[in-house]
């Protein structure tokens, strides 16, 4: 931004209520952080908004002065699109505010806010909606992609909870949006990710649920995987919608009801969640327990807060990591090979894949009905390479691709946007399949310049 005077960065500084950060700041280097340790991009300016105003604002300078646009929700992105080298990064991360209405069963809630804290506050109602499964996750991104997790199965994913929302296109005008109000911008903000403006609010609609929930961990020895993990297939496809059942494949823990001799081995973990009445949950869960001989389990009433963050001493921000993921309509033996085989010999006692197994309510809406697409997946497989020392870096990014190269003819070709790397844009058509040029069209009338470009992009009709 060595072209743009002191002037105009002054009279910026003037027009904002919250803090420019700029490169000579002592803490512009933590400011510019994200999750994925990977990134390291260095941000012209930071503006860290302190409302809507100031993000109308910062886009008008951004404008005015020719300059590429990231914007920063939770940072959890893997990709790293809330910030880009020389660009004006426009900083959510301080609007965290979650206001619950639990007559109507209505959360509105700022862009910064994780969903720890959406979590929080919904859950002292015992109200809940479709989100992710790792707490410190922004809820902005994970929206703008489509979102799912545990209680997808029962209501679907995060955009189908979708009310309405209020946004700032890149013209800067400030809008709500609804099924009544610019219903295609709506449409789109509903899994089209940052492509369409800086959104402010968002208006989600609540289930009941919990405080209570019945669910945790069975964990079974990799050397069983050929019995257990076709069990598991045939035990997720007759599941109600109220349990949800997800397979992880890595090292083991040292989890506290794990015998101290199954710490690091390669196991199959079958994490659970079941939503409905919380004495029915161990006839539920029975099955899960009976797949193989299991080094050990943990499940029981617990609250969903707690359940939320089982997975996150897992996730911690500041480590490298690379994913490549695949949607299935069905595993057959071939890819639970694959799965087994690569484990066998992880890159780092960090890495794992999960098996996402979505189906029940998400697979009902019809795929036009968002612009999130992928309703005819049944499992998204997540291969999530996670390491320190950047000294691995090669070693991991390598065993990732191989692993998603050996299953890609077992795939139906689509993916979950918000697993996308930075280097995956070829992919973006495939996130969104017939939606692709629905999006596109919306593109060209709200956002013709492409000043929203540091995301998946799409790019705007011709």
């Amino acid at each position: 931004m060595s072209n743009i005077s002191g002037e105009a960065i002054d009279t910026l500084k003037a027009s904002v209520r919250g803090r420019i950060i700029s490169p000579s700041d002592a803490d512009y280097d933590e400011a510019r952080k994200v999750w994925n340790a990977t990134i390291d991009r260095h941000p012209a300016l930071i503006v860290r908004c302190a409302g809507a105003a100031d993000v109308i604002a910062a886009l008008s300078f951004a404008r005015e002065q020719g300059v590429l646009v990231s914007i920063r929700g939770g940072s959890h992105n893997i990709a790293g699109s809330a910030v880009s080298d020389d660009a004006l990064m426009i900083d959510l991360s301080a609007l965290k505010s979650v206001r619950i209405d639990p007559q109507a069963k209505r959360a509105y809630v700022e862009p910064g806010a994780l969903l720890a804290n959406f979590d929080h506050e919904a859950q002292a109602f015992g109200l809940a909606t479709p989100l992710g499964i790792n707490s410190t996750t922004g809820v902005a991104g994970l929206t703008l992609g489509g979102g799912f997790g545990w209680i997808s199965r029962k209501f679907g994913v995060t955009v189908d909870n979708l009310v309405a929302a209020e946004i700032v296109t890149a013209d800067g005008t400030w809008r709500r949006v609804s099924a009544e109000s610019e219903p295609d911008l709506f449409w789109a903000l509903r899994g089209g990710g940052g492509n369409f403006g800086v959104v402010t609010l968002f208006e989600y609609r609540l289930h009941e649920l919990g405080p209570q929930i019945y669910g945790g961990l069975v964990v079974y020895p990799l050397e069983q995987a050929d019995q257990v993990l076709p069990k598991y297939r045939e035990f997720v496809a007759q599941c109600p919608d109220e349990l949800t059942v997800w397979a992880v494949l890595r090292l083991a823990p040292p989890l506290p009801f794990l015998p101290e001799d199954a710490h690091g081995k390669p196991v199959v973990v079958l994490a659970s969640c079941y939503v409905g009445p919380v004495e029915n949950g161990e006839r539920a869960l029975a099955p899960v327990r009976s797949f193989g001989t299991p080094y050990g389990e943990h499940l029981g009433p617990m609250p969903f807060v707690a359940w939320q963050k089982a997975f996150d001493p897992l996730l911690t921000p500041g480590e490298r990591n690379y994913w490549k993921s695949h949607n299935f309509a069905r595993l057959d033996d071939e890819t639970f090979a694959i799965l087994t085989n690569a484990v066998k010999s992880l890159p780092s006692p960090q890495c794992e894949v999960f098996i996402g197994a979505m189906g029940g309510q998400t697979n009902r809406v019809p795929v036009d009905a968002t612009a999130y697409a992928n309703r005819d997946s049944i499992y998204t497989i997540n291969i999530h390479g996670r390491w320190s020392d950047a000294a691995y870096d090669e070693t991991c990014t390598k065993w990732a691709r191989d692993m998603f190269n050996a299953m890609t003819p077992h795939a139906i070709g689509s993916v979950y946007v918000n697993f996308l790397t930075g280097e995956e844009g070829d992919r973006v058509r495939a996130a969104y399949g017939p939606n692709y040029e629905r999006l596109a069209e919306v593109k060209r009338r709200y956002d013709p310049d492409n000043l929203f470009r540091s995301n998946q992009n799409i790019t705007p009709s011709a």
